[in-house]
This record gives C-alpha cells, sequence and structure tokens, in this order.
C-alpha cells in the first residue's frame, strides 16, 4: 500500500519527499555523520574551549575577589577595632585630663578661699578692734555724762555732792 501511495505520487508529478526516498538514505546518512563529525570537532576544538576558558576566568575572577572581600572585611574588622581601641583611650585621656582639671581648679578654689578666710579674719579682727576702741570710748562718754547728769540732777534737788562720790557711785552703776 505504501508503495501504491509512493508510486501514485510519482506518477503524480514526480513531487515526493526526498528524505522519505529510500534510495537516498545512504547519501542522507553519510552526510549526517559527516555533518555530526565536523559540528562535534568545532565544538571541541574551538566553541567548547573558549567557553571552558571563559568560565575559568569567570571562577578565578569570582575567587580572587572573594579573596579580596575576605581581606578587606578582616582590614574592616582590625580597622574598627583599632578605631574603638583609640575612641577608648581618648574618652580615657579626657576622663584624666577632666581630672586633672578638677583637682587643679579645686586646688586654686582652696587656696582663694583660704585667702578670703585670711583677709576676713584680718578685717574681723580689725573690726573688732575698731570696736573695742569705739565701745570703750562710748564708756567713758557714758560715764561722763552720767557723772555730769548726777551732778546736775543732785545740785538741782538742792545736794552737794563731790565729785569723787558720784564718780565712785556711776562706777558702781555701771558694773551692774
Amino acid at each position: 500500500m505504501a508503495t501504491e501511495t509512493h508510486g501514485a505520487a510519482e506518477a503524480a508529478g514526480g513531487a515526493s519527499m526526498p528524505q522519505l526516498d529510500f534510495s537516498t538514505f545512504s547519501n542522507q546518512i553519510f552526510w549526517l555523520v559527516v555533518t555530526l563529525v565536523v559540528i562535534y570537532l568545532v565544538l571541541s576544538r574551538v566553541a567548547l574551549p573558549r567557553i571552558a576558558g571563559v568560565l575559568a576566568e569567570r571562577q578565578g575572577t569570582i575567587t580572587s575577589d572573594l579573596a579580596a572581600a575576605e581581606d578587606l572585611k578582616a582590614k574592616a574588622v582590625d580597622a574598627e577595632n583599632a578605631y574603638n581601641k583609640a575612641l577608648a583611650d581618648a574618652r580615657a585621656e579626657a576622663q584624666r585630663i577632666v581630672a586633672d582639671t578638677r583637682a587643679e581648679i579645686q586646688a586654686e578654689l582652696d587656696e582663694a578661699i583660704a585667702k578670703a578666710d585670711d583677709q576676713i579674719a584680718a578685717k574681723a579682727a580689725e573690726s573688732e578692734k575698731a570696736i573695742a576702741v569705739i565701745k570703750a570710748g562710748a564708756l567713758e562718754s557714758v560715764q561722763v555724762v552720767a557723772k555730769d547728769t548726777t551732778a546736775e540732777i543732785v545740785a538741782v534737788l538742792g545736794g552737794n555732792a563731790e565729785a569723787d562720790d558720784i564718780a565712785e557711785a556711776v562706777a558702781g552703776q555701771m558694773k551692774g
């Protein structure tokens, strides 16, 4: 039946599919093998080595980039540690400077307070001396006024009193 269909197609105009023609199979197989061998040789000798080279180059680049990244990461960690150490040292130094400055200021303040206390004590002593002088002067003035007033009162009342008696009476009253 297949031969009849094949024969009918040839009789109708000779148009049939050449790849299905059994008489050309050996020729087609030969060219198929030649084409596959050429493709294999081209791929194995030219294309695949280039692809393998590109892949190897990419792998090398990736490996070197990863190694460089690890190195940079280690350097960054070292730099961060150095920064933290420097920061801690700077803080400690700042605390030391603050403590030294406070001690210095406190010493100057203590010295100034001592000097001011000495000046105040000196002024207070001078003031006490001045007050004592004024007080003594005031007591003498009070005694003089008291003696004069007593003499006048005794004279007004019609008595006669001696200056020594008046002085003795005023001194007795002043003592308490």
